[in-house]
């Protein structure tokens, strides 16, 4: 037998007021999407991919200025700090874009408040309440506000314990902030690699221009000779420092956006524990109990 959830789903599943597929940018580009604001598994690094690509096709005619060889003749280790870099930067924008998906759930009426302005939570009402949440977005797992209230009301409905109601919300708040700090693992990971990489450009170069300075001095000869041996050290020398400036840039770079990512991210997890005192634990009503209840 359907339950009044599944009657709800079906009902308007054709037309929902909220919809997660359509909303997040992974689900658009056909990706498997991360849970709430995280990034998934393969938009990101595909997206790095292209852009590191279409970087180099941008820099290319201008390889020979001094700005177009940091990348295209200093070896291998900038076309890995491009890459990584670049995934980071697709993150972040993927981030961005999934917490303002996250945010609309916030102008949510969920409350039948409009039509009648005392409405009060009670184990009986929860499940108008939640016939109303299913009614405003396609799934309530998909956002982190409605999965919130849909936990905290479910609880409500079937153990009919007002009291619990508060403590499942704000356990409910710390696993989110939990889970929302280990998105950045990834980040904090290239923010960590890519001056490491700089470091390692800069110990290749070092390396090449102490064996090409040791090669010039057993072979000197006359001064022009001299003179053209001398430019393989120099370059060996543009190399070493180049990577390092290349890296502590990037990862500069990577580190201002994401603190302010963060920081947007954590206004929003604090709006939605306003949104939940406000909506659910301040019109929670206690309900005289009776013998043997």
């Amino acid at each position: 037998m359907e339950t009044v959830e599944d009657l709800v789903k079906k009902q308007t599943a054709a037309d929902p007021r909220l919809s997660f597929i359509e909303s997040d940018i992974e689900k658009k580009f056909l990706f498997p999407a991360g849970t709430f604001t995280s990034a998934g598994p393969l938009l990101a690094p595909f997206g790095a991919l292209f852009l590191a690509v279409l970087w180099y096709v941008i820099i290319f005619p201008f390889s020979d200025s001094h700005f177009g060889a940091m990348f295209t003749q200093r070896g291998v280790v900038p076309y890995v700090i491009v890459f990584f870099t670049a995934w980071s930067l697709m993150i972040l924008l993927i981030k961005s874009l999934k917490i303002n998906v996250q945010r609309k759930a916030l102008a949510l009426h969920i409350l039948p408040t409009e039509e009648d302005p005392g409405f009060t939570l009670t184990p009986a009402s929860a499940q108008r309440v939640l016939e109303r949440l299913y009614k405003s977005v396609d799934d309530p797992k998909y956002f982190l506000l409605t999965r919130r209230i849909h936990v905290a009301l479910s609880n409500l409905k079937n153990m009919g314990n007002i009291s619990d109601v508060d403590r499942v919300l704000n356990t409910q708040a710390d696993n989110d902030e939990a889970m929302v700090e280990s998105t950045y693992t990834l980040l904090r990971g290239f923010v960590w690699a890519i001056p490491v990489l700089g470091f390692i450009g800069t110990v290749l170069g070092l390396s090449m221009a102490l064996g090409s300075f040791g090669n010039v001095m057993s072979s000197a000869g006359e001064m022009a000779e001299l003179k053209t041996a001398l430019q393989h050290v120099t370059a060996g020398l543009s190399t070493a420092f180049e990577t390092t400036l290349l890296g502590l840039v990037s990862a500069l770079c990577i580190q201002m956006i994401m603190t302010g990512l963060k920081r947007k991210e954590e206004q929003f997890l604090d709006a939605c524990k306003d949104y939940c005192q406000k909506n659910i634990v301040n019109r929670l009503r206690l309900m005289k109990e009776t013998p043997g209840s």
